[in-house]
């Protein structure tokens, strides 16, 4: 059984720094690249970031590249996404994701929510 289960999320100020965490079971972790992908209120679902199997080569949405960095640990099977300067526009339902014989994965979720 597959699982994606995302943790970390919670309120912040603006300015502050955030890291969350997904824990993955359930696949060959290490065989796969995983994203991060965030969906704000009223608008649709944009990829964040991604990393490759090796957790080289990551790759980030301008929107957040210079502040957030993705990691990954292929042994704790385990990966994060460090969010600093956070802004309100990064207030929004962030997903772990991994596509796995042709089929896409996503976990439950987790809130970031910026705000005084």
């Amino acid at each position: 059984q597959l699982q994606l289960v995302e943790s970390g999320g919670g309120l912040v100020q603006p300015g502050g720094s955030l890291t969350l965490s997904c824990a993955a079971s359930g696949f060959a972790f290490s065989s796969y690249p995983l994203s991060w992908y965030r969906q704000a209120p009223g608008k649709e679902r944009e990829l964040v970031a991604r990393v490759r199997t090796s957790g080289r080569g990551q790759n980030y949405a301008d929107s957040v590249a210079g502040r957030f960095t993705m990691s990954r640990d292929n042994a704790k099977r385990a990966v994060y996404l460090q969010m600093n300067n956070l802004t309100p526009a990064d207030t929004a339902e962030y997903y772990c994701f991994v596509e796995v014989g042709w089929t896409n994965y996503w976990g439950k979720g987790t809130l970031v929510t910026v705000s005084s």
